[in-house]
């Protein structure tokens, strides 16, 4: 479907019907939502996902293979499945370090209480990024989110998240290393996400 001006309801004021997580999963069980449509719930709102660009695809598998052998069976590595929020919040971040098993596990996504760490690798996709997902993330009380900056090679660490937004924010460049806090010793080298 292809809209002339996507966000012309942006400059209205309009009431709009937000989803809950549980409508959410029908649709996609009823079929009204495709395996191949990229979309995720965020505030009760569907929200298209960016293309799986080829730079995004490496970053994620080197995350994925270093957070798997840093991890040493103390936690899951979740690669592009879903984490549930709250009621209107189940987005479907790159990497999610997750509490094994997690609360409600298997019959439920992981909740923010079995989340040590969501990352976003970040090309064409940095607004939502660095803006509406890292509120959310914030708000949710994610303890810990990375955002992957494919266009300069660093990641931005978000940590102690209070009233929706992170209080502590560093920003990491090669060769310094990676750690996750809710998780002593596990530490990744960030130059290797790059390569």
């Amino acid at each position: 479907m292809d809209f002339a001006d996507p966000d012309i309801l942006s400059h209205y004021p309009v009431s709009r019907y937000r989803l809950t997580v549980a409508q959410y999963r029908r649709m996609g069980e009823a079929g009204i939502l495709a395996k191949d449509n990229r979309v995720e719930l965020l505030e009760g709102q569907l929200v298209a996902m960016s293309p799986i660009r080829p730079r995004h695809a490496l970053a994620v598998d080197a995350l994925m293979m270093l957070l798997i052998t840093a991890c040493a069976r103390r936690a899951s590595v979740r690669v592009q499945h879903p984490v549930t929020l709250d009621d209107g919040s189940e987005p479907q971040p790159d990497v999610a370090v997750v509490r094994r098993p997690w609360q409600g596990f298997p019959n439920t996504h992981p909740g923010v209480g079995d989340i040590f760490l969501l990352v976003e690798a970040s090309g064409s996709s940095q607004l939502t990024d660095s803006g509406a997902k890292r509120a959310i993330y914030a708000r949710a009380g994610v303890v810990e989110y990375w955002i992957v900056n494919l266009r300069t090679d660093t990641v931005q660490v978000h940590r102690a998240p209070v009233g929706g937004t992170y209080t502590a924010i560093t920003t990491v460049k090669p060769p310094t290393s990676l750690d996750i806090e809710a998780l002593p010793g596990v530490t990744i080298p960030a130059a290797d996400i790059f390569t």
